[in-house]
């Protein structure tokens, strides 16, 4: 039977995930579309706009489509190819999406994080273990992010 007491562990991991993408969303404030846009001059770099896209998009799915069983339609290909004209869009789907990850995330009993889920790229694992995967892909992230932010501002000053 499923526990109705709202699990310790998914309110840790609710304050550490919706603090690190504030610090995500963040780094968009005050730069122009050309910065948003600006990929650091080596292979396989990102924009900051793509970083703030694909990992919006990989919490989104991993928390409220996967940890709930549900199929995801993500292309997390073209999340990397993303622009934007400015930060709006972004900050708005953020202000969305961090008011529905904070429900689940304080519903989310013990038995949820448990219980194993089908990832669409890890096969089963817990809610425990996607809430681990999720925290530790946002908080590479927003050291991307902020390192490209710095850049990006350098390199578009000149």
């Amino acid at each position: 039977m499923k526990s109705k007491i709202p699990s310790r562990e998914a309110s840790l991991f609710c304050h550490s995930i919706l603090s690190s993408l504030d610090r995500l969303v963040k780094c968009l404030d005050g730069l122009n579309e050309n910065q948003l846009n600006w990929r650091p001059p080596a292979p396989n770099t990102n924009s900051l706009y793509a970083l703030v896209v694909h990992t919006l998009a990989h919490t989104e799915e991993s928390l409220l489509l996967t940890l709930f069983d549900q199929p995801s339609q993500r292309d997390r290909e073209q999340e990397f190819q993303a622009k934007g004209q400015s930060a709006d869009a972004l900050i708005a789907q953020w202000q969305s999406l961090r008011e529905r990850l904070q429900q689940t995330l304080l519903n989310l009993s013990a038995d949820d994080l448990e219980r194993k889920h089908l990832h669409p790229r890890r096969g089963y694992i817990t809610g425990l273990d996607i809430l681990l995967i999720v925290a530790t892909h946002i908080a590479e992230h927003v050291g991307h992010a902020e390192l490209t932010r710095d850049l990006a501002l350098a390199s578009t000053l000149q």
